[in-house]
């Protein structure tokens, strides 16, 4: 439990980083933004402190984004990588965003064959 809260928190950190290069800060332009020291944002960034729920409103606030945006990005649940997708997909004409899902469709196909051939029903098919 102790990985996936470390892991969570790095994720998070890192999309604080992507947000504020996104928008053009410095660490230490947003820290004093923040009225905190560089090395709060650092610490955050490097997923080594959680920011408090009223922190990630003020870095929405800044960011130009929602709170979700900075916590979905960490998230592995598939109705949060699916919002992340279709935000990523909406800044794309119709035919580049057809194209894309095809390749995620190809790709998924791929990965459950994938996955099929490692099985030990699959291996023994495989031997006759």
């Amino acid at each position: 439990m102790q990985d996936k809260n470390a892991k969570i928190m790095q994720t998070i950190g890192r999309a604080i980083a992507k947000y504020r290069q996104a928008v053009g800060l410095t660490q230490a332009e947003l820290a004093e933004i923040l009225g905190i020291g560089n090395d709060a944002v650092s610490r955050m960034e490097r997923g080594t402190t959680v920011p408090t729920v009223l922190r990630l409103v003020e870095l929405a606030e800044i960011f130009q984004c929602e709170v979700a945006d900075l916590l979905t990005e960490s998230s592995t649940r598939s109705l949060d990588q699916a919002r992340r997708l279709e935000g990523l997909l909406q800044g794309l004409n119709i035919s580049e965003r057809i194209e894309c899902v095809d390749l995620v469709e190809r790709m998924i196909k791929w990965k459950k064959s994938e996955k099929n051939l490692r099985s030990p029903l699959a291996f023994s098919k495989n031997l006759k």
